[in-house]
């Protein structure tokens, strides 16, 4: 899936601030420091589109881009939009501003209506995580359409990434009768970005076929 143009738009403290819902919305959020800005950068091709950091927490706003993909020809090409979402789990904040986290991204994930799909990040690297599993769970409660994406495949043995993916499945499979989609990512070697990618246009493309 060809990517035609990508560029910030706006930051929004809360939901009602967000754009125009006009267009397909696909969502990125995981805990703090699991490779979120590497990984919409790889999507997009640009390496500085959203700002990387070694500090923890650094995304506080609902953070959209626009995005311009697909084949070459005005029925082809879709428009939609890409959004940064603040980590979940991050501890070094204050009480008073973790709540206001959590209803911001809680407020957008549950009004936004024009939101297709959300990829929820898990590091490859190790075993489930409470935060990760309670975070899924609640996205299935409010019934979001929601994607794992494990990331940082490329910093752990492939044996030791397939165990991880594969632990994290088992223990949604206690309670779930139905998986989400799940892709294995690398934003150094640039692993799973085509599977991505594409299941975004495949999206893109029922969402927008008819002609404009």
């Amino acid at each position: 899936m060809p990517i035609h143009q990508a560029k910030y738009l706006i930051s929004s403290a809360l939901v009602t601030q967000c754009p125009a819902p006009d267009r397909p919305e696909y969502a990125f959020i995981g805990r703090s420091n699991v490779g979120k800005s590497s990984l919409i950068n790889l999507i997009t091709g640009q390496k500085n589109l959203a700002k990387t950091s070694a500090t923890p927490g650094k995304t506080q706003l609902i953070n959209h881009f626009t995005v311009s993909s697909g084949k070459s020809g005005k029925s082809k090409k879709h428009d939609w939009y890409l959004v940064d979402l603040p980590g979940y789990g991050y501890a070094k904040i204050s009480l008073t501003e973790r709540a206001r986290w959590e209803k911001m991204i809680a407020d957008y994930l549950t009004k936004r209506t024009n939101l297709s799909e959300v990829f929820v990040l898990i590091d490859s690297r190790h075993s489930p995580q409470k935060v990760d599993l309670e975070f899924v769970s609640q996205l299935e409660k409010w019934k979001v359409p929601f994607c794992l994406v494990f990331t940082k495949s490329d910093k752990e043995k492939p044996g030791a990434v397939k165990r991880h993916v594969q632990e994290f499945l088992d223990e949604l499979k206690k309670t779930w009768q139905f998986l989400p989609r799940h892709f294995v990512t690398s934003a150094e070697t640039k692993s799973g970005k085509e599977e991505l990618v594409g299941y975004i246009e495949s999206n893109n493309h029922l969402l927008l076929s008819s002609p404009a």
